[in-house]
């Protein structure tokens, strides 16, 4: 099996992530021409992938299962991208047949040459893809479902916050969520320890936050505490080692570290985290990184250790 060498761009030394190809939106009112009623959709997500992630949670805690369709993808992905097949915690593409994600780009832009990317939101009545942009998609699967969800509720983009969200979002996608990947992928030493310690500075910020602050925002998450849980959740198990994020593991700041056990235990949210897909996804497909492919055994995490932080509501 080969992978690129990297997966996005390298400016001198730098990872510079890819724009997304496709960013059409489903509405409430179907305005768009993408109107939001049950059974039209369906999402192709993988486990491993903390951008996937954040919309797998949402569809999950809306309950929107019933609505949305999901497709699990393979979490080794080589030199053909994401492939389809059976497996725990994975299937076959049941909407399409697609054999890889590479075919419904294809379907779409016979001319699209990028990189292949989740998740990716299909209407299966155009047979194309309306969206692969991971932020879009967890905002109309928050806002514009909520007629077709089974829960309503949860907000997560209340609107006397949405200036703060917006602007957490930003702060913590630069640092955090990007950052790791900006740490990980650097071939130069000064991008590395740059983009590393911008990862802790910035970690360092949210622990002296949540020391007053169940959540981000409050005593309820919003969608920006779990875009934030997507690379906590991932931290210590693949960032630490893998990405050579270092300084400090997740479980050394103890405001974050119950923050994480808090959301991890927040409804059905602990059933979307896949070790297996998360560490063999990074482990596997990231030759330039680690050549053995070797998947180290830890570490062991209680994420359901008591974490006392509801007293903070």
């Amino acid at each position: 099996m080969t992978t690129a060498q990297f997966p996005d761009e390298q400016i001198d030394g730098a990872f510079a992530r890819q724009e997304d190809a496709f960013a059409n939106w489903v509405t409430a009112d179907g305005s768009s021409g993408f109107p939001a009623v049950a059974g039209r959709y369906h999402l192709y997500v993988s486990l491993a992938c903390p951008w996937a992630h954040r919309t797998i949670i949402v569809r999950s805690l809306k309950k929107l299962e019933d609505a949305i369709g999901m497709t699990v993808v393979d979490p080794i992905r080589d030199d053909r991208g994401w492939a389809f097949h059976d497996g725990p915690g994975m299937g076959a593409d049941p909407i399409n047949g697609f054999h890889f994600l590479a075919e419904a780009y294809a379907q779409t832009d016979p001319s699209y040459r990028d990189r292949v990317t989740v998740p990716v939101l299909w209407d299966k009545q155009s047979k194309r893809i309306v969206s692969n942009n991971d932020d879009h998609i967890m905002r109309m699967l928050e806002i514009e479902f909520d007629a077709v969800a089974g829960s309503h509720d949860l907000d997560f983009y209340p609107e006397g916050h949405r200036s703060q969200i917006d602007a957490l979002n930003a702060e913590i996608y630069e640092s955090v969520n990007n950052g790791v990947y900006r740490a990980g992928f650097a071939t130069e030493q000064a991008a590395y320890t740059s983009a590393a310690q911008s990862v802790f500075n910035e970690l360092d910020r949210l622990e002296a936050r949540l020391a007053n602050s169940r959540f981000l925002l409050g005593t309820s998450p919003v969608e920006t505490d779990w875009r934030l849980f997507v690379t906590l959740i991932r931290f210590d198990a693949v960032y630490v080692g893998h990405f050579k994020c270092n300084l400090r593991r997740i479980v050394d700041y103890p405001n974050l570290w119950g923050y994480l056990r808090d959301l991890y235990g927040f409804r059905e949210v602990a059933a979307t985290v896949n070790f297996d897909h998360i560490k063999r996804h990074y482990y596997m497909t990231h030759d330039e990184i680690n050549p053995t492919r070797i998947v180290p055994i830890g570490p062991q995490l209680d994420l359901t250790s008591p974490h006392g932080r509801e007293r903070m509501s």
